[in-house]
């Protein structure tokens, strides 16, 4: 099936992706997406567990390869990729400074020592995500709240154009979960395109535009699905 999803163009679009089919083994997951997402937005992505989110950002983020079809992006550097805490160990032995010191490793050996730079860049990142004071402690002795924001920070430290997120405020509580999101709209704000995968109707309120995905097609975007449709098709969760 071809999917044609088209939104306002006023911008120069960060992410093209052109005719793209995506198959595990013999199992077809995307078939003829045809998407542009506008640069300096942040997109929600939204569907049931299975519905192809994570497979959609991950073309995205260049971990999985098309079938067909062409992924493009405006931007010369590499995604940043932000995972759930929850797919994070408590028990790595790194502390916050650490943890998002490793956003500038790059295509660096994590063995070379950081420059003056990318230190100002992980003590910048840690001042975005108002955590500096706790660089030193260890990561496992943060709150889960804490903990994302250190993630965040991580993916903020790699200085990309482009931020991927996979349920940034899964599991938070409310206090974390609007530090996370306006450190989020704060990044938009700067011009940072961000697309988002959650399950919230909330947090998907809050986006530039929202795609609901549904056995690995996008059924629907913002520009034709009210809220009251998207929890339909959401099945009401």
């Amino acid at each position: 099936m071809r999917i044609i999803i088209n939104y306002r163009r006023c911008a120069v679009d960060a992410v093209t992706i052109v005719d793209v089919g995506f198959s595990y083994g013999s199992r077809q997951v995307i078939d003829g997406l045809f998407l542009t997402l506008e640069a300096g937005t942040l997109t929600a992505v939204k569907g049931v567990n299975g519905s192809g989110k994570s497979t959609l950002l991950a073309l995205i983020a260049g971990t999985l390869r098309p079938s067909r079809g062409v992924v493009s992006l405006a931007s010369q550097q590499r995604p940043a990729v932000v995972l759930q805490r929850s797919k994070v160990s408590d028990a790595l032995p790194l502390t916050v400074r650490q943890t998002v010191a490793m956003g500038c490793w790059g295509n660096r050996s994590w063995l070379k020592p950081l420059g003056r730079g990318e230190h100002a860049v992980v003590v910048d990142s840690l001042e975005r995500v108002g955590l500096l004071a706790l660089a030193h402690r260890q990561l496992g002795e943060l709150s889960g709240g804490q903990r994302q924001r250190v993630l965040l920070a991580q993916g903020i430290a790699q200085q990309s154009r482009l931020l991927l997120l996979d349920e940034p405020v899964a599991g938070v509580d409310e206090q974390s979960r609007a530090k996370i999101r306006q450190i989020i709209a704060t990044e938009v704000h700067r011009g940072v395109t961000v697309v988002e995968v959650t399950h919230s109707h909330t947090d998907a309120s809050e986006a530039d535009r929202v795609l609901v995905m549904a056995q690995g097609e996008i059924v629907a975007d913002s520009q034709v699905l009210c809220a009251a449709a998207a929890s339909e098709w959401m099945g009401g969760n």
